[in-house]
Parts: structure tokens; sequence; C-alpha cells
């Protein structure tokens, strides 16, 4: 069933070898194939961008009303590339060797190498088309450190690197817009995979702003439409992220691969109230320079700034003394709950911990002093000179917090915890990123294949670009070289009518419901089940409860559900009700794979299963395997599994001590 299709030979020469040796299309049949790109988002802006560029006649299909408003722009605080501009001991092995551990030994080694091989050539890129990267005073690429890493590889625009980075394939997507070898569809989303013998091809679409149903025929499918963080309602994504693409493209057959690995970021905006809908991430970037810290005492009500120093507990920096500040977001997480669960927690709600940058100011401070020879310059110049250098390196993001939350934190410490960020499971695909659906493709967050069971922070933009850019050009042609001689067919096709049928069906039955109860709240309310017992730690009683509840709530929501307005106009209820239904299938499926995971890992910590310090305790033995779920009917999955083989690194117990 699963053939990840991992070239022969040794790691570090498997990609070139493929690159020579894949199969080729010529630029005049390039001219006839006819690829569809759902999402552009990084991943699939450059991708739609790469392959127009090649010759293909390609599609593009976002819900919002232009590319640049693709949830990758609120990425803040960077991209990795192992280029070692810093001459720190950074090479593409060390990034490799960092994003296997950081994963927990969770992820294949084919695929994370060639991610590493490629980092560099992201920036190269992306410098070419513009983005403004961060810079040193000679005008060298400027790098900053991420958790899990102990070597400054990462690339910056301030705290708006997404951003930028989008712009950038905004433009070079544009361009092919532009010359007529893409085509945007924007304000349409896909719902549903249309097959014929068996492969992918085409989608039906909904306008949103008509309410009508297309039908669009494509050589091939690439999914690039992000991850699922939102099942858990409270969230660091947009509020119209989905996991409708990737539901509809599983319940066709694509097998979903370790659902349950999801990221709890560490550095994010407590919750105020239940009036929330999103969450706000502070980047990871912070930890750079501030210290996280909770008071000595229990339940101390003191300001921040009345703690003396000898009575605060930096407790990452004690209990991992070698990567401090900057361990990995799982570990970060978990020993911030850990210190909240335990009375520590401070601010109004107890469910935060201090993020403070008072040091880094000061000592910036006074390098400044140093430079400008300012020798007896009085602590008040000092801190007024770091608070500039900080200002122009975090600036926005400090902006962004004090609007939130009303709080200077140039003055005050700012208050983080933990909230649902990046989801690592996605659709399996194979070394050509190839689902098991032939002709159907999924990139960046869609997939599974990089991050095993926890992300590295800056990886993400990473693995979108590098995609897009690098991989899906290579290995979509080893696929396309088999179709030149396949015509293309006619959205009048029985298959085409059936898929829109169904469609419709499901949107008539979602109206016909005419129960009472609103979307939102349906949602709100498997948001919390999916966090209480699936969230930053899971147990065996919990997920068995949280299965049942899930199940009770999608009968609520299939017999009281009110969607309002009418089918063929805008209506974002009805919008939001599609995708809310396969967040509760997709709740259920969490579940059971975290149930059948029996030991912990990165993101997926079961309480059952940690060392006597309180890390994660994998077991090797049994649970060194991807788990890909096939869709097998209604509350049903049948579980294969891909064994995961270590040639070059081995599995240790993970240690940043």
């Amino acid at each position: 069933m699963l053939d990840a299709k991992i070239p022969a030979g040794p790691l570090d020469d498997k990609w070139n070898d493929y690159k020579g040796h894949c199969k080729l299309v010529n630029p005049a049949n390039k001219r006839k194939l006819e690829i569809i790109i759902v999402g552009t988002g990084l991943a699939g802006a450059s991708a739609a961008a790469s392959l127009g560029e090649m010759g293909y006649k390609v599609k593009a299909f976002c819900f919002q009303d232009s590319p640049r408003r693709a949830h990758s722009i609120a990425a803040q605080g960077g991209i990795n590339a192992a280029k070692n501009y810093q001459n720190d001991g950074d090479s593409v092995f060390r990034l490799f060797y960092d994003t296997i551990k950081g994963g927990d030994y969770r992820a294949r080694e084919s695929n994370v190498h060639r991610l590493a091989e490629v980092s560099a050539n992201i920036i190269d890129q992306c410098v070419a088309q513009g983005v403004p990267f961060a810079r040193e005073y000679g005008g060298l690429l400027s790098n900053r450190s991420f958790g899990g890493t102990q070597v400054q590889r990462t690339f910056y625009a301030a705290g708006q690197t997404g951003q930028q980075l989008l712009i950038g394939a905004y433009q070079a997507l544009e361009r092919q817009v532009a010359l007529g070898n893409v085509k945007m569809y924007s304000r349409h989303e896909m719902l549903e995979i249309v097959k014929i013998d068996g492969k992918a091809r085409g989608i039906i679409a909904r306008d949103l702003v008509k309410g009508t149903l297309e039908r669009h025929f494509g050589h091939a499918v690439l999914l690039c439409s992000g991850g699922y963080g939102n099942v858990f309602y409270l969230s660091t994504n947009a509020m119209g992220s989905n996991v409708t693409a990737a539901w509809k493209a599983h319940r066709q057959g694509a097998v979903f691969a370790n659902p349950c690995f999801t990221q709890i970021h560490p550095t994010c905006i407590p919750v105020s109230g239940d009036h929330q809908s999103k969450l706000t991430l502070m980047s990871e970037s912070l930890r750079n320079d501030g210290r996280i810290w909770v008071p000595k005492q229990k339940g101390d009500t003191r300001k921040a700034s009345d703690i003396p120093e000898e009575e605060r507990d930096y407790y990452l920096e004690r209990r991992y003394p070698a990567f401090g500040n900057l361990v990995p977001r799982d570990v970060a997480s978990r020993a911030a709950k850990e210190r909240c669960d335990e009375g520590y927690g401070v601010g109004s709600s107890k469910q935060a911990v201090y993020l403070d940058f008072a040091a880094a100011i000061e000592r910036y401070g006074r390098t400044e002093a140093n430079k400008q020879g300012k020798d007896h310059a009085s602590l008040d110049e000092i801190i007024a000179m770091g608070k500039e250098v900080v200002k122009e390196k975090y600036g926005n993001l400090f902006d962004m917090y004090e609007k939130i939350t009303g709080e200077n934190p140039y003055e005050v410490p700012m208050r983080i915890y933990p909230a649902v960020h990046y989801t690592m499971g996605g659709l399996w695909v194979d070394y050509e990123l190839q689902t098991t659906v032939p002709g159907l493709y999924a990139l960046g967050e869609a997939n599974f294949s990089d991050h095993g069971a926890n992300r590295l922070g800056a990886s993400a933009l990473m693995q979108g670009l590098a995609d897009g850019y690098f991989v899906i050009p290579y290995t979509i042609g080893n696929y396309l070289a088999d179709e030149i001689y396949s015509k293309a067919v006619s959205t009048d096709h029985e298959a085409f009518a059936a898929a829109e049928k169904s469609v419709s069906d499901r949107i008539n039955q979602l109206m016909n419901i005419k129960g009472k109860q609103s979307v939102e709240s349906f949602h709100k309310r498997l948001g919390k089940i999916m966090w209480d017992k699936c969230g930053m730690a899971r147990n065996a009683q919990g997920l068995q409860e949280a299965i049942t509840e899930i199940q009770a709530l999608k009968k609520e929501f299939w017999s009281d559900l009110k969607v309002p307005g009418e089918v063929n106009e805008m209506n974002p209820e009805l919008d939001k009700a599609n995708r809310v239904a396969d967040f509760i299938e997709l709740g259920e499926l969490m579940c059971k794979d975290a149930l059948n995971r029996n030991e912990s890992c990165g993101g997926h910590f079961r309480e059952e299963y940690q060392t006597e310090d309180g890390e994660a305790l994998r077991d090797d033995a049994n649970y060194m395997y991807v788990g890909a779920w096939e869709y097998a009917g209604d509350s049903n999955w049948t579980l294969h599994k891909e064994v995961l083989n270590y040639e070059v690194i081995k599995p240790t117990q993970r240690n940043y001590k």
C-alpha cells in the first residue's frame, strides 16, 4: 500500500541521482498538460509560478480574494537555510540532523536530507526576487537562532518574514498570470477531487461569491492548502484555515498520516476570555534575546518589576542549560504548562509565564555605549540605547503585543502561554510528494513528510518553498511524462457529473437541517474537546472519552445545525459549515491516532509514557513508523504503517540539557 519510492544509494546522493534519472517532459508537451493547484500560500504560489514558468498550463485556486491573503503571510520569525554565514559550524548535515532530532526521530530521512540540501537555494531565489532580508552592517544577510539548534541559520525580515516571502512568490506567480501561463481563480474553494480510472483528473470548486459549483479538469492536482490546526478552534491560524481540501482527498483514497502530531507553540499571547476566536503568536525569534521565567513562589501576585532576580525561576535555563530558552517548541510548551499547572503561573488567569527583555536591552545598550565611546554612560542612557537596538530587531512584534494587550513590553515582560500553531501530520506522500491517489500531490503543511513529531521553528517556510520551487518541478515530471498521450477530459464526463452531484447533495443537506445551533457553537465545542483531551497532554481515558463525545457531537451537528441564507449566493456560514463538518471527522481520527500511539514523542505527549523528569518517552521498538490511515467509511479507518529506517542517524533519547 505505501511505497515511499525512496531512491537507492547513499543519503547524500539520493536527490542528485533522482534528478539525473527522473523522466522529463519536453517543452512542446508541457503546453498540452494542465495542472490544478489548490491553495496559493508559499507552497502553492511557488509551485504555480515554477510550473507556469516551465510551460505547463496551470490553474490556481484560493478561497481568499487574493493569494497575498494566504496564511503564510502571518509567519513572523524567519526561514532556515544551511548557508553557514556565521561560520559557527552549520552545514547541510547539521540542518538535517537538527530537523530529524527535533522531530523526535519520526520523520523520513530521505525527505529531510533533501530539504536541507535545497535550503540554501531558497535564500538565493528569494534574494533575487527582492525579498528584503535583514542584513549586517557590512551588507551580508543576517542570521539569528531558533529553538532546537545551537547555530544561527535563520534568515529573517524583521518580524514579517512570511509576508515578505509571500510577496516574492506572489510577484513570480502574477508574472505567470500576466503571461497567460497561470489562470487564477480567487474566491473559489475546492470541495471534491474528481477521479477517473483511479487517477486524480480534476476538482469541483465552489465560487464563493456566486455560490455556484464549477468543474475543472487537470492532468494532475496539487494540494497546497495548509494545515488543520483550527480543529482546536482557538489557534494561531487564520480564521479561514481549514482541512477541507485534504479531507476530501482523504475520503477519495489518499491516506492521512500522523494526524495526532500537532504542534503547540510556546510563545503566544494567552487566552483572555470566551469571546476570542483566534490566538496571536509572538515569534519564536523573541526567545533569542528574551528570558522566560516564573516566580519561585507559588501564587505570587507581585508585579514582575517587584520580584527580585534571586526570586525568579528561569526554568528553561535551569532544566536545559545547553539550549536554555532555545529548546524545541514541544519541550518549551510542556515546561510552561508544567509550571502553570504547579501553581507558578502569572497574570490574572495564572495561565501564563513571563518573556523578559530587560537583560537583552541592557546588554545591547552597553554594546552601543562601547561603540559610541560612552565609557561613563548612565544606566538610563544605556537602557535607552538598548531599547533602540531591540526596536530595530523586533519592533513590529513589540508594537503588535502592545496593541493587543495594552502593555509596553519595553517596560514590562510579555506574558506568554502555549497555543496550537502547526500540524506535522497531513496527507501521506512519497518521495515525489505524491499521495496514494495517482496524480494527486500534497505540498507544504498539507503533507506530513518533513517534520516528524515536532517542527523546528523557521522550518515551515523552508519546507513550503522547497516543495514548490525545487522539488515538485522535478518530481511531477516523473508522472506527467506518461500522461502526454492523455487528452484533456471533458468536464461533461460522468465522473465530473457524479462528483458535482455529491457536493450539491451535501450542501443541500446542510441547508435543510434547519436546526437551532450555529456553526460557530459546534466548532467551539469541538475545539474544547480537542484541547482538553488531545492537546498538550493526552491519556487513554481522555482520548476514549473524546472519541465518544465527538461522535455524539457529529450526530447533533447533522440534526440541529442552522445555516442561514441561500445556496446560490455568497454564504460564509455555509462555507464554514462545510469546513466544520470535516473538522469533526478529522477530530475523531486524531484522537484514534493518538490513542493508538502508546508512546510519547515530540508534540504527542501521552501522560502514561514519560521519563522520571517528565520528558517524552519514545517506544522505538513498537512505534518507529508513520501511522497512515485509510478512510473506510463513517467513523472507520484502516491503519497502514510506513516503517522508518534510519541509515545515517541513530535514534537516541532527545537531550537538550
